[in-house]
């Protein structure tokens, strides 16, 4: 099963940069082991506040308790705090790697269309939705797709040039009338497996 995983760090006022140093290099061998026992799939760094200190990690684990073992080995688990979302299969995955050197974001999407629209529309918007995500992953695009907890939710991985570029692509989604998308652009992490 696969994990998005918000890290958020706080180091304590008055701890040496040297300590501070110490625990980052530990979780940057660290990083490399999970890596390479398939339990760390990917790291970023969403847009950041001036001191914030905060990951994105894409995880696999057999269950939670499982994940939960892998995130507390981590040495900055010391400090950090862990927001763990599920992520369950969707249909319109293509399951591609991500590319290198190319901008990549993340997206929720919310499918919610307005009371009173005929089921059949969105049907057909959902069945065009499908056709258009295997397009956008055969032009490079759209790299992953999860289904999130909760009623027509779902979290996207995408490349695209810049936000105004991701921006146009969700706009070209048959199903972006009825639904709200959240644009997360990333930045590389300097322990990304990927």
């Amino acid at each position: 099963m696969e994990y998005l995983v918000t890290m958020t760090t706080r180091v304590p006022d008055g701890t040496a940069e040297a300590e501070v140093a110490d625990v980052r290099a530990r979780e940057a061998a660290h990083s490399a082991e999970l890596a390479a026992q398939g339990h760390l799939v990917r790291l970023w760094r969403p847009p950041l506040q001036p001191g914030e200190w905060r990951s994105l990690g894409l995880f696999a684990a057999d269950d939670g308790d499982a994940l939960e073992r892998v995130l507390a080995s981590m040495p900055l688990r010391v400090w950090r705090s862990d927001e763990v979302t599920p992520l369950g299969p969707h249909g319109n995955d293509p399951g591609l790697p991500a590319s290198k050197g190319v901008a990549e974001f993340l997206t929720t999407f919310t499918v919610a269309p307005a009371a009173g629209t005929p089921a059949e529309v969105v049907d057909d918007a959902k069945a065009r939705e499908a056709v258009r995500a295997r397009e956008l992953a055969m032009t490079g695009h759209l790299r992953r797709l999860w289904a999130l907890p909760g009623q027509g939710r779902s979290l996207g991985l995408w490349q695209a040039f810049d936000g105004a570029k991701m921006r146009e692509i969700v706009r070209t989604l048959p199903l972006d009338p009825y639904m709200t998308t959240e644009i997360t652009p990333l930045t590389a992490h300097p322990s990304d497996p990927g």
